[in-house]
This record gives structure tokens, C-alpha cells and sequence, in this order.
């Protein structure tokens, strides 16, 4: 058979991902079959099975709720996945899909609870869960395995990257700044996502950006803006200001590299504005001190601006304090009342080889020799949109329970290989004691659950409708709320 048995317009590259059908694991597709005989309930939760960090920022779930589970199958997409099963080897569930559009309309019969998103809470803790909500379709709660367990573990992934970072920089802050509130002041714009060119796809940019955002407001992503306000309903996210990359200082030529930034100044430097100028496209130190620091220097001081300069190149940690001492020795600076230096009309942005270690390091050497965390801010890219992976928080998507001629069953699995794979048992969810005598969220089951207890998820999505929303507004409070309590607990994330 040729590929032009099963080609139809929706299989163009334009609508790869609007038939749900095809958004799954091609095993998915046979396991209609392997469930036991009278099965009608099938419950999967998902949780983050530990990794590197203690806790988790959950986030973007309703975006795939928004994007790709409230649009309903259609006869086309049975068609469509039927005639590419029946060439790729797997048997076809089609009077099962052909059922479920009858009866309930394409929409998908299953009810999805979810801790409220922006939720700080520890690893080996479910975080949501899903059962179906008709009988006759037991097999749908696991064939959405693959595309609800995606949908989690990357934005989630990237919000606790970011929180972690935001943790960090808040506990330099507070402890270098002139106060608790002007270190709050200023955490919002500390670390930039510089990540949309490097992440594999245009989807991962705009949900991980965005989930970036839930922690931050400074972005070089504009996807993440555009899916923040498309799923989130906040009209802008994120901000950035004007800054140079090498070809607009290296196009006007190594000899005119003042003129280069002579330019920058004279364009972008306005009473309270800030700007950014890469600034080691051949010697970064020779830019700071002879450039910036005295042919420039008047200029910079008088245009009322704050001049960010950006190194983008050695070693992170050694290059920022060399700059910082560089600049500091010729603009001047000022100590405040905890005794540490911060820089006149200057501040610095690393934005190369940035990660969780980078990011500490620079921020330790600093502190050691006296400088403020005030006079750094940090761009990263790879390091929080893209180095990352399932395994990093050891995500797992697991069926606990099923029911089976009525009668409910635990299901679970404990490999002798691998005891940090064994899965949870029974009908779970996430509770917080009413009494407050437990400080962090626990996994109970259902049954278990007294009047002691508060259940902490959510009902989100039912029947193929979404029945819970949130606003970006309330997933950044929940964030800072649970980073804070961190921050106080000396816990980290």
C-alpha cells in the first residue's frame, strides 16, 4: 500500500497536531484489547518521582487543555488514523471511536483534577489525575498517557528551573540590598529568557518561555507572550528593553568599536531608560575600562540612562567580578547600609554559560568581594528552556486503580530492578491538613481521607468541557507564595 492510501489534507505539516488520535504512542493504540473483562474505570495519576529537585512549580496544564483536549475527535480524524494504523501495524479501535462520537459527541469522557497551577509542592506527590467518566470508554485514560504527561512534565520542568533560579537570586538580594522590599522590586527582571533559539521547536519556546514567566517578567521570547495571553488570558507577560547583539557592534568594524557604542547611547539613552550592549566582541575588559569607563564614560553619566553591559564570553563567574571591578574603579560606586558596593549609572547581564551552578557562582563570588546582587541580572537560554528532560524530575504518568464488575481494585507496579519505580496504589490525591499541623502537601487516597484532611486538587476538566480556569495573575501569586515559603523554611527547591 502507498503512502497516498492514507494521505488526506489533515495530514499536512500545518495541522500535525489536531488529530487526537495521532497524538499518542503507536502501543497506545492496541491496548483496547489488553484491559481485563469487565473493566469500566481506569484512574492514572502523574507525579514527579524525585530527580534534582525537592519540589515542583506545576504549570501548563490548561494550556493543553485550551490548545488540544476540548477539541473534539471528528469522523476525519477516525478515518484518518484508521487508514495509517491499518498500514503501520496496530489494530484500530474504530467502532470504539466511531462510539464515543455518537455518544458523547467526540468529546473526550473523562474527568481530570489537577493541583491548582503556580503550586509549589514536593516531589513523590501527585499532582493530577485522570479517570474516565463512562464505562463503555475505560480504554481513553490511558491512550491520553502520552500527551497529558507531555503536556505536564516540560512547562512544570522549566517553572521549577526558573523558581529555583528565582530562589537563589531573592536569598543574594535580600541579603545584599538596602531591604527585603527593594530586593522584591528588583527579582522580577533578574533573570531573561534568552532560550527561544534554542529550544527544538516553536511549541517548546511559547511553553516554556511562559512557564519561565510564571517565576519572572523579563523575556526575549515573544511566543511566550503570545501563549500567555492566548491560554492564560494575561494581555502582556513579559517585558525587555533595547540591546545590541554582536553584528550591530562588529558591522561598524574593530576600529570604530566606540562608534559602536557611542550609537547605543545616542539611540537608547534616555533619562531612566535602560539599555544592553554585548560588549566583549574583542576585549571586554579594554571596553570596559577604555571605552565605557573613560571615553564614554561622560556621555553614559549624562544621558541619564543605565548602561547594561553584557559579557558573553570565559568564565562566567571570574569574567563578572573582573568587569564588575573594572567598572566599579571607573564609574564609581556607592555602599550601602549592609556594607556592600553597587555601581553608578552601570549594572551587568551574563548571559553566556548560564545555568543553576553558573547562576550561584557568579552571584557567591560577588557577594565574597563585596558587591550587590543589585549590580547583575542574568540571560538563560539552553540552560532553562531546553536542558531538560523527563528524567530530570523522573516523571511518570501511572495507573493506581481500575474497576473492574463494579468492584475497585489497587493497581500498581514494583520492579525488583528499580524500587524508585514503583507506583502509588489505589484512588489518590493531594492533601493539606486542616488543623495546619502539617506543613507540605501529602498524597492520600481518597478513601483515607477524613475531615482533617483538605483535598488540594481541583476538578479542571470533565466530559470535554473545562470547568476550572485560572489567570497568569493567580499562578505567579501561588509561585511566589510557595518560593517564599521555601525561602523561609530554608528548604530549597
Amino acid at each position: 500500500m502507498t503512502h497516498a492510501a492514507f494521505a488526506s489534507p489533515s495530514s499536512s505539516p500545518s495541522s500535525l497536531g489536531r488529530n487526537l488520535l495521532l497524538r499518542t504512542d503507536s502501543y497506545k493504540v492496541s491496548h483496547w484489547r489488553q484491559y481485563p473483562p469487565g473493566t469500566q474505570t481506569v484512574f492514572s495519576y502523574i507525579e514527579s518521582r524525585g530527580g534534582i529537585f525537592s519540589h515542583s512549580v506545576f504549570f501548563g496544564l490548561q494550556a493543553y487543555l485550551r490548545e488540544y483536549l476540548s477539541t473534539p475527535v471528528t469522523l476525519e480524524d477516525v478515518d484518518e488514523a484508521g487508514a495509517l494504523m491499518a498500514v503501520h501495524g496496530e489494530p484500530f479501535n474504530r467502532e470504539g471511536w466511531l462510539r464515543l462520537i455518537e455518544k458523547h459527541g467526540g468529546r473526550m469522557p473523562v474527568r481530570i483534577r489537577a493541583v491548582p497551577e503556580g503550586s509549589v509542592v514536593p516531589v513523590h506527590n501527585v499532582l493530577a489525575t485522570i479517570e474516565n467518566t463512562d464505562p463503555e470508554f475505560f480504554w481513553v485514560t490511558s491512550f491520553l498517557e502520552t500527551e497529558l504527561l507531555r503536556a505536564v512534565w516540560y512547562p512544570t520542568t522549566v517553572a521549577t528551573v526558573s523558581g529555583t533560579a528565582k530562589a537563589t537570586l531573592l536569598r543574594y538580594l535580600e541579603a545584599t540590598c538596602e531591604s527585603v522590599e527593594s530586593a522584591a522590586a528588583q527579582i522580577p527582571f533578574k533573570l531573561h529568557d534568552f532560550g527561544a533559539r534554542g529550544v527544538s521547536s516553536l511549541e517548546s519556546a511559547a511553553l516554556g518561555g511562559m512557564a519561565h514567566l510564571v517565576n519572572f517578567m523579563g523575556t526575549d521570547t515573544l511566543s511566550a507572550l503570545v501563549a500567555a495571553r492566548r491560554y492564560y488570558d494575561c494581555d502582556v507577560a513579559g517585558f525587555s528593553i533595547p540591546a545590541a547583539e554582536h553584528s550591530t557592534i562588529t558591522g561598524w568594524g574593530r576600529d570604530k568599536e566606540s562608534s559602536a557604542y557611542r550609537n547605543m547611547v545616542e539611540q537608547f539613552g534616555k533619562p531612566g531608560a535602560l539599555f544592553a550592549v554585548v560588549s566583549d566582541s574583542y576585549d571586554i575588559f579594554n571596553a570596559c575600562d577604555k571605552i565605557w569607563g573613560t571615553e564614554l564614560k561622560d556621555l553614559v553619566v549624562k544621558s541619564g540612562a543605565t548602561l547594561v553591559v553584557r559579557p558573553d564570553s570565559g568564565d562566567p563567574a571570574e569574567t563578572v567580578l573582573k568587569v564588575a571591578r573594572i567598572l566599579g574603579a571607573r564609574f564609581g560606586t556607592t555602599t550601602n547600609s549592609k556594607g556592600f558596593l553597587l555601581l553608578n549609572n552601570v549594572r551587568i547581564i551574563q548571559g553566556d554559560g548560564v545555568d543553576l551552578d553558573s547562576l550561584r557562582l557568579c552571584l557567591s563570588n560577588l557577594y565574597h568581594n563585596g558587591y550587590s546582587a543589585e549590580n547583575i541580572a542574568f540571560g538563560m537560554g539552553g540552560g532553562l528552556l531546553q536542558k531538560v528532560d523527563r528524567d530530570t524530575m523522573q516523571w511518570a504518568m501511572k495507573c493506581s486503580a481500575m474497576q473492574v464488575d463494579g468492584e475497585w481494585r489497587d493497581v500498581y507496579k514494583s520492579p525488583i530492578g528499580d524500587t524508585s519505580k514503583a507506583s502509588k496504589k489505589g484512588r489518590l490525591t493531594l492533601v493539606k491538613s486542616a488543623q495546619g499541623a502539617q506543613t507540605e502537601p501529602q498524597t492520600l487516597r481518597i478513601d483515607a481521607m477524613t475531615g482533617e484532611h483538605t483535598d488540594m486538587l481541583e476538578t479542571v476538566f470533565e466530559d470535554g468541557e473545562i470547568v476550572g480556569c485560572t489567570s497568569f495573575d493567580q499562578v505567579r501569586e501561588r509561585a511566589a507564595a510557595g518560593v517564599r515559603h521555601l525561602i523561609l523554611s530554608r528548604a530549597a527547591l
